[in-house]
């Protein structure tokens, strides 16, 4: 592991180095998703969960109940899956287990940005963006960044079966994510 890091375009170190990685075997991962942004129009998550009832109640197709499980399909992957599709990402680094394990003596919080959920229309497919910072901390200090990374509009790949709907595309980004960061690290 090196203290200079060479990041793709779509990733840069804002402040730090890797040095407190060097003997490190597990990272604990947490999401944060408390001051996320939506489209280009910086719509907060209420916004969007508004836009998007209106979008469903109003499509004579759908119905409150529709809305419902969306709406828990919705928190579920914000909850567990974008987190777990993160974690996932990360396997190219081959020298660093990102897990979800508080006993770690570093903690990568990710800070969601901003979102742009894409679109699924039939056989046109506009992959999720995701914009993050990622903060290495020391867990027991969370406070104490130790490395602090910004990925800008990475965006989720396209032809999976999830990508349907926007919580599998914004998923993907987050894995999309984890793979960029993973390959650095590895």
């Amino acid at each position: 592991m090196t203290s200079i890091l060479t990041f793709a375009q779509k990733i840069q170190v804002l402040s730090g180095n890797t040095d407190f990685l060097k003997d490190q075997k597990e990272i604990n991962v947490q999401l944060l998703f408390d001051d996320v942004k939506f489209y280009d129009e910086n719509k907060t998550e209420t916004e969007y969960l508004e836009k998007r009832e209106k979008d469903v109640l109003d499509n004579p197709k759908r119905g409150e109940n529709y809305w419902k499980q969306w709406l828990a399909d919705w928190n579920e992957n914000r909850n567990i899956t974008f987190l777990d599709k993160f974690i996932k990402g990360t396997t190219k680094s081959k020298k660093l287990n990102f897990v979800k394990n508080p006993a770690a003596k570093y903690t990568l919080i990710i800070n969601s940005e901003w979102i742009y959920p894409g679109y699924h229309a039939g056989i046109v497919v506009e992959p999720a963006k995701l914009s993050t910072t990622l903060n290495f901390v020391e867990t027991a200090n969370p406070s104490n960044i130790l490395l602090s990374i910004k990925s800008d509009k990475v965006k989720g790949t396209s032809g999976k079966n999830d990508f349907v709907m926007e919580y599998g595309r914004i998923a993907s980004a987050y894995e999309s994510t984890g793979k960029l960061l993973g390959k650095e690290l590895k």
